[in-house]
């Protein structure tokens, strides 16, 4: 059913003939500090079976961390196109800030005179007044070409200046280029708190030892997890992306770092060289739960008796909501957010069978307890799932139910098979603690149970848009192809 060239980390089969040497999209040597990056990208999100990402654009993951937080200037460069259809998406996604674009030629391009109107750009942008950081993120075209943003001054007016290279043939998920832009702003808080002090929190400092949560999240699971840590007198402490520079210093300031995304692998460095604890998985389901709170618990040195009393506290509850909530079906899992895996556990839990689980994002150390877990249950997981393995499951499991991505959910439709779209339908809602564990079967349930409508719409559309029945018709009943007759012009 999947592709047996590949090995489930997603990383290439042996004898595989993929050349070490970065090289650019269009095959040209790429020059050595440009190399240097990524290398350091192959390292820490390894690629798999497609070579090329097979979702978005991976820089909208770091534009869309930029745009989110107060404070922050985006600037991309690169090719025009790219750049609107960037703007179009982010604003599409709610961004409710604009996105700088400095536009080049062939010659600029050549000359070095792109690099001189970045500088030239992030100059005119550099307002203490206005902005605590300026991020310029290089496409493919200024990355293959070597446009140095390396060069930019680090700071210019108290203002931080941050430069990356986030090229299509270099970073393989737009959910990693978070992590890329997350780990680069780390770094450099966590160079400014080892020089002296730095702002609190707006909210000031916590009163209590925080769990700092990497990854994107529904905003009500933050506050689910600080419930949760509270009788172990743990407090929640900021979600990484931040959504303020001075968030950062919280982050770092913390006694454990939980990857609920465990594709941090930038932002997990930062945290391990500041000294901090970092565990994976997270509190969803009776079992998730559990677990996560033991380990968090003993990582922060929590007493055994106050790990117990929190878990004694949430158990029931989520047991409980799971009991009132069950969902039945046979469901194939795939997306490219880097939740898939607490997506699978939370459906077991309610009841649903869940043969496959596909995500487009690496096997890391923080997801191999998830991974265990799920396979104790038959679960086929699949890191670096391209979306031909995705749709071969989908053609052998034949589920009541496909969860994935719009090519997914497209080609589970035209089966007459019911399909949810995972980022906007699923991965959108609460996971975690009590709140998650009923927050899913409402509508995987009526999505399972509209079977019927789909078997109607395809008797009722039968044939259309296949074969001779596609392109544009110029008259009713007669095809763009046949004369007045209908007969083959």
């Amino acid at each position: 059913m999947f592709d047996p060239r590949t090995d489930r980390s997603g990383g290439q089969a042996a004898g595989s003939n993929a050349s070490s040497a970065p090289r650019s999209a269009c095959g040209a040597e790429i020059d050595q500090a440009t190399g240097q990056t990524l290398a350091r990208y192959a390292a820490d999100y390894p690629k798999g079976p497609h070579d090329q990402p097979q979702s978005m654009c991976p820089a909208f993951g770091a534009l869309r961390i930029g745009l989110r937080m107060r404070r922050t200037a985006s600037v991309l460069s690169g090719s025009a196109c790219c750049v609107y259809g960037l703007s179009f998406t982010s604003h599409f996604y709610g961004a409710r800030r604009p996105v700088g674009y400095v536009p080049f030629s062939s010659e600029t391009l050549v000359t070095g005179k792109l690099f001189e109107d970045i500088r030239e750009a992030v100059d005119k942008l550099a307002d203490p007044e206005q902005y605590d950081a300026v991020v310029v993120i290089n496409l493919c075209v200024p990355s293959a070409s070597g446009v140095p943003l390396r060069l930019l001054p680090r700071e210019i007016n108290g203002v931080r200046i941050i430069g990356l290279d986030i090229p299509g043939f270099g970073v393989p998920t737009h959910a990693e280029a978070k992590d890329i832009l997350a780990g680069a702003m780390l770094r450099f808080a966590r160079g400014e708190a080892e020089q002296g002090p730095v702002a609190a929190p707006r909210g000031g400092p916590s009163q209590q030892p925080t769990v700092t949560l990497l990854g994107e999240m529904f905003p009500a699971d933050p506050i689910t997890i600080g419930a949760l840590l509270a009788p172990m007198g743990l407090a929640a402490g900021p979600v990484v992306p931040t959504r303020e520079w001075r968030e950062l210093y919280a982050a770092l300031d913390c006694a454990v770092a939980a990857a609920i995304h465990p594709f941090y692998t930038a932002s997990v460095r930062e945290f391990e060289v500041a000294g901090r604890p970092v565990v994976g998985s997270a509190p969803v389901g009776v079992d998730g739960t559990a677990t996560w709170l033991a380990e968090v618990g003993e990582r922060a040195g929590v007493a055994a008796d106050k790990i117990a009393a929190a878990q004694n506290a949430a158990l029931p509850t989520i047991r409980e909501a799971l009991a009132k909530a069950p969902i039945k079906g046979r469901i194939t899992l795939s997306g490219y957010e880097g939740s898939e895996l607490l997506v699978a556990r939370l459906l077991i839990e309610s009841g649903a069978e869940v043969p496959y689980v596909g995500t487009a994002c690496p096997r890391t150390p923080w997801a191999e307890a998830d991974l265990a877990w799920l396979e104790s249950k038959g679960v086929e997981v699949n890191f670096r799932a391209s979306l031909e393995q995705d749709l071969a499951a989908v053609e052998a499991v034949k589920p009541d139910l496909a969860v994935g991505t719009t090519p997914v959910v497209q080609a589970a439709k035209e089966k007459s098979l019911p399909a949810l779209y995972f980022t906007n339908l699923i991965s959108a809602r609460p996971l975690m603690g009590a709140a998650g564990a009923g927050s899913l079967a409402q509508v995987v349930n009526a999505a399972i149970a509209s079977k019927s409508r789909f078997d109607t719409l395809t008797e009722f559309f039968a044939g259309v848009g296949e074969g001779a029945n596609t392109g544009v018709w110029t008259a009713t009943g007669q095809a763009p192809w046949a004369d007045a007759q209908g007969r083959a012009a």
